[in-house]
């Protein structure tokens, strides 16, 4: 099969290699995908600078989409031809989506309905679970105020349109461009602030009575913990953050997140409980049978193009998802 992998961490041209390896052959358990797409995340382009190689290749993606062609021992046969989106397809194993097969458990290749391209599918494993579960971390905010960072971002966009549409909340968004901010009001956020030319903790106290955001969804704690301090955050309010762009000890200011009586909670997409994870599958497959999520390709590149596929991630201009379709 074609594949593109890399051997050592570095910059995209200079490690990403695109050639032929064996096809995988599903084990007990596992159903192979002959993927027609594969999803590029900041975290796969962080993983192939920093993250330790612990293979001699290393697949990257975890995100993908495509159709069964064939499954191992233990498997219903029926699957075979199942339209299926994947995710960790890339999680803890050598082996990810950024190839034309894929062999991995069962219960990671998801159904797929019929209204939803492969294209899209490709953008559900990482952006839209974590939006998901972000949201699900705050209970019951129907007619609520969140703020959500980084609004027009991948995971943004679908979480804004997550609060907004199935929780019944109100959205305001950090954006840093006028492009960005119609791109968060279009997914549902009733307010953007534009955090290049605006003091964020002086809007959010105007657009909410000074009193603060009920709930905050973070995608970067290291900025975000210096906003604490500012009465952001509502008195009895939750931050549920995913991300940090400093990667040690961020600090933050204890007397207020106590006599707020703030909550803070952290996951990793990666890492969901079985119970989250079932609730998350559950309510994004609901979503997209509904068609009621909507999906934006930023840009879509070739396997042979790969490295300009992450290239373009790292760059961080475009707004959208960052698509890989297979030959």
């Amino acid at each position: 099969m074609k594949a593109a992998w890399y051997s050592q961490n570095g910059a995209a041209r200079e490690v990403l290699v695109v050639g032929d390896l064996p096809t995988p052959e599903p084990a007990a358990g596992e159903v192979r995908v002959r993927l027609h797409s594969s999803g590029a995340n900041p975290s796969d382009v962080k993983s192939r600078r920093n993250r330790p190689v612990t293979a001699e290749r290393i697949v990257p993606h975890s995100d993908g989409a495509g159709i069964i062609d064939k499954v191992g021992a233990g498997v219903p046969s029926s699957r075979v031809g199942e339209r299926v989106w994947i995710w960790n397809g890339q999680w803890q194993r050598p082996m990810g989506t950024a190839a034309e097969f894929i062999a991995l458990p069962s219960e990671q290749a998801v159904l797929l309905p019929e209204n939803t391209d492969f294209a899209a599918a490709a953008c559900l494993g990482i952006p839209a679970l974590t939006a998901f579960q972000a949201v699900h971390l705050l209970g019951e905010i129907a007619g609520k105020t969140i703020l959500v960072i980084g609004a027009s971002s991948a995971v943004g966009h679908f979480t804004t349109q997550i609060a907004t549409r199935q929780a019944g909340a109100r959205v305001i968004g950090t954006v840093g461009s006028a492009e960005k901010a119609a791109h968060a009001r279009k997914a549902g956020a009733e307010a953007t602030i534009d955090y290049k030319t605006e003091n964020v903790a002086e809007r959010v106290k105007s657009l909410t009575g000074r009193r603060g955001a009920d709930a905050i969804i973070d995608m970067d704690l290291s900025t975000t913990a210096t906003l604490l301090e500012h009465d952001v955050l509502a008195p009895h309010g939750t931050l549920v953050c995913y991300g940090s762009n400093v990667g040690g000890n961020v600090p933050v200011f204890f007397p207020k997140l106590l006599t707020r009586s703030h909550d803070l909670r952290f996951f990793l997409v990666y890492d969901l409980t079985k119970e989250d994870r079932r609730s998350a599958l559950s309510g994004i497959g609901e979503m997209l049978l509904a068609g009621t999520l909507d999906h934006v390709i930023g840009a879509r590149f070739g396997l042979d193009d790969i490295a300009a596929a992450h290239e373009a991630v790292e760059g961080g201009r475009l707004i959208g998802n960052v698509v890989v379709t297979m030959p």
